[in-house]
């Protein structure tokens, strides 16, 4: 499909620089069979029925953005070094998009806070895969010391202070490896969890860690060119069961956010439609004419125009009902993406 599909004016001052607080003020488009209706984060109860079930993103985003100096050598100068970690490929070694990417070579070694790497290759597509000389726990304490939250650039610049390293993590974040939130779970708070556990909702959790790939924009004219970067998750056997048994009973399953989806929609796809437990990378790119399988409802943000997210959207609910709701939300002055507001979808 042609990119420009996908397109629509969003003006800035609608892209929102905080949450609101609580979170679950926030507002959300409830884009219903009989229209749009406008409500907030805590009328999600009201919406939902007994013996549905929510599935929750459960991964921890880590402080990905790093700065550094590539020690001069044979005549070559220190310079100042940008990465943003993007993946883990085991065994120290991440992939990252760095700057400035054309003064590094592989062999060169960078210099960060408590600890240091090397550039072990450079890709065609721009970005590097630097091996570090710290591992494991220690690794992921260095981090934490010399690390920035990696804010997208639309929000602030992608400059994150203090606040943001409470701001940008969901109450669900448990496994520490996403270098991006799954932002719809930020919209949940004990008291909207204790609320739906008094409707009759279930819960459940996966594991997606996210990477940048996930929010990079669409470079090409027609989605078939698109190529999009795998990620790594898990489904837990007591997740695959929970939905096996909520589908048994009648109920729906209500992805929280675009990443739980196309973690379950993967599952789904490759196991005849049924969500087993499950392990493994996924690099599934979902435009309209997809075949879902495993989510009945979607609560996720507003995402940016042209972008792959939007696209899963558009494939889920609608192209023209999702334009026409995005147009609503302009109108209504909602706030878009990451810290901003949502919509409850239905396929």
């Amino acid at each position: 499909m042609r990119v420009d599909l996908f397109d629509f004016d969003l003006p800035d001052e609608l892209i929102a620089q905080r949450p609101v607080h609580p979170r679950d003020a926030a507002r959300l488009l409830d884009v219903a069979p009989d229209g749009l209706h406008d409500r907030t984060v805590r009328d999600l109860p009201a919406l939902l029925s007994r013996g549905d079930l929510l599935v929750f993103n459960d991964t921890k985003v880590i402080p990905a953005r790093l700065k550094g100096v590539r020690g001069g050598t044979a005549g070559r100068r220190d310079v100042a070094v940008e990465a943003l970690l993007i993946r883990d490929l085991g065994g120290g070694r991440w992939l990252s998009f760095s700057r400035p990417t054309k003064r590094l070579r592989p062999g060169d070694g960078i210099a960060f806070t408590g600890f240091g790497a090397t550039v072990d290759a450079k890709n065609k597509d721009g970005s590097i895969v630097l091996a570090f000389d710290t591992t494991g726990p220690g690794f992921l304490a260095a981090l934490e010391q010399s690390g920035a939250v990696p804010l997208p650039p639309y929000i602030r610049g992608g400059v994150a202070d203090a606040q943001d390293r409470a701001d940008y993590q969901t109450m669900f974040a448990r496994y520490d490896g996403s270098v991006a939130a799954p932002t719809a779970g930020l919209h949940f708070t004990p008291e909207l969890l204790a609320s739906l556990t008094a409707a009759g909702i279930g819960m459940a959790s996966v594991t997606l860690h996210v990477g940048a790939g996930t929010f990079q924009p669409v470079r090409v004219d027609d989605t078939e060119a698109h190529t999009m970067h795998a990620e790594w998750g898990e489904v837990p056997d007591a997740t695959a069961r929970a939905i096996d048994e909520t589908r048994t009973k009648g109920g729906r399953v209500i992805s929280i956010g675009t990443t739980a989806l196309r973690l379950l929609e993967t599952v789904a796809r490759d196991s005849a439609g049924v969500v087993t437990a499950w392990t493994g990378e996924t690099d599934i790119f979902i435009t309209p004419g997809f075949r879902f399988r495993a989510v009945d409802l979607l609560l996720t943000n507003f995402h940016l125009p042209r972008s792959t997210l939007f696209m899963l959207v558009a494939a889920f609910a609608g192209l023209e009902r999702m334009k026409a709701a995005y147009a609503h939300a302009v109108r209504e002055r909602y706030r878009f993406y990451s810290y901003g507001d949502c919509c409850l979808l239905r396929r």
